[in-house]
Formats: C-alpha cells, structure tokens, sequence
C-alpha cells in the first residue's frame, strides 16, 4: 500500500486529497487544544497530505507556532508547497525522517488506518513528540459491514483497517500511548456528501444524543478525536 501513495495511484483516486475537509477537521482540533490549554510551539502534521489542516491552524494559533508536514505521496506535498512560508514547511518523505522528540505537538489525522504496520508505526510516532492528537474513521459498524462499506473504503481511500470506538482506543493503549481526553467527532452529519448519509442524518443524531456509544458501534457516521501522551 505504500505504492498507492508514493506511485501516484491515490492522487489519481482522491486528486484534492480531501482539502475540503480542513477547515472542519482543524476546528475539532483547535477545540481539543483549547480545552487543555495547549499552545505548542513547534507542531508536526504526519500524513499531512496537500497541507491543508496545517495552512489552517496556522491562520488561527500563535504566530510564533513552527510547523512542519511530512508525506510520502509527492503529489499532495506538490499541493502543500503552495502554502510554505517561513514557519511552514512541507516535507516528501516518511515517519523515519521525523526527529525524535522534537515537537510539543504530533498529529495524525486519518492515517494509520492506511498503514500496514500499523502497531509499529504507532510505536515509532510515540517518540517524536509530547502530545499527539489522533484523529481516528470509525469504518467498522453494524450498518458498514452489512453495505460492504470496508470494500469501497479500501479500493478508494487505501484503508487496510478498520476500528469501532473500543478497538480505536485499545490500539493506542497496547502501543503505549495515555490517552488524556477523547470526543467523536460527526463526520457523516456536518459533511454529508452522499444521499445515504443525508437519509441517515436524522436517525444518527437522534441517537447519538440517547446513547453515543452505542450509535458509533451500529449506525457509523463518526469519528473519533483522541488527545494522548
């Protein structure tokens, strides 16, 4: 699966590499910072694709904030490159490049679902900085596995596994990660881009607000933010 990314295939699939979600995906994470009063000094985005959450957050944290991206698909840092600035860089290259320790903040934003090891990346990413946030696809529910939906997600966007909310957060604690604080995030209802997601609008929210867990498992349509150490 590294060739999907490194030989071009998925920028074939996904040519805007989901720029249009940025602004939602860094709003949840400002969130999430704000809630702990972190303002990280140097913040490194991995599998950060065409920059976009990057050139977001930067907009809206300290000016004095250094950020950095690193992905291995040559098209998306092509896109990157187009925000660069003196404290915004963009890097082609993989997790092994990363210096250990070097950033307040690590983020992994819808990534190592599409990683192969992905136990050993997690281990590896653990040490290259003191907080990571997760940003986590909850493809396996009820209604996903009865639609075949793993199917679709593995031949479009490159997804090798998938995680239900238990199996999410068990994964960062078997790779030894604290896990600090954790919200879903609605990703099928603020961005409803298919008929179904908009049939399904209503039912999710309405049992969301009964039982959040318990929707995530069967009904799908969230994701899961995850603030570790």
């Amino acid at each position: 699966m590294t060739d999907m990314y490194s030989s071009g295939e998925y920028a074939r699939k996904q040519p805007g590499f989901h720029v249009e979600d940025a602004p939602w995906k860094a709003r949840h994470i400002r969130a999430m910072l704000e809630k702990h009063g972190l303002h990280p000094a140097r913040v490194v985005d991995i599998g950060c694709g065409a920059g976009a959450i990057l050139k977001e957050l930067q907009a809206a944290l300290s000016p004095d904030t250094v950020f950095e991206g690193y992905d291995i698909a040559p098209e998306g840092i092509g896109l990157a490159r187009q925000h660069e600035n003196e404290r915004l860089h963009f890097f082609c290259d993989d997790i092994a490049a990363i210096p250990d320790g070097g950033f307040d903040l690590v983020l992994c934003i819808d990534v190592f679902e599409h990683i192969e090891d992905y136990l050993g990346f997690l281990r590896i990413l653990r040490d290259k900085g003191t907080y990571k946030l997760f940003h986590i696809p909850l493809d396996m529910t009820v209604l996903s596995v009865l639609k075949n939906s793993q199917a679709y997600t593995r031949r479009q966007v490159g997804h090798l596994h998938y995680f239900s909310p238990d199996t999410a957060m068990l994964t960062l604690q078997h790779t030894g990660y604290e896990i600090i604080d954790w919200t879903f995030t609605p990703a099928r209802i603020d961005q409803t881009t298919t008929r179904t997601a908009r049939l399904l609008k209503i039912p999710r929210r309405l049992a969301f607000s009964v039982n959040q867990w318990m929707t995530a498992r069967i009904l799908g349509g969230y994701s899961m933010l995850v603030l570790t150490r």
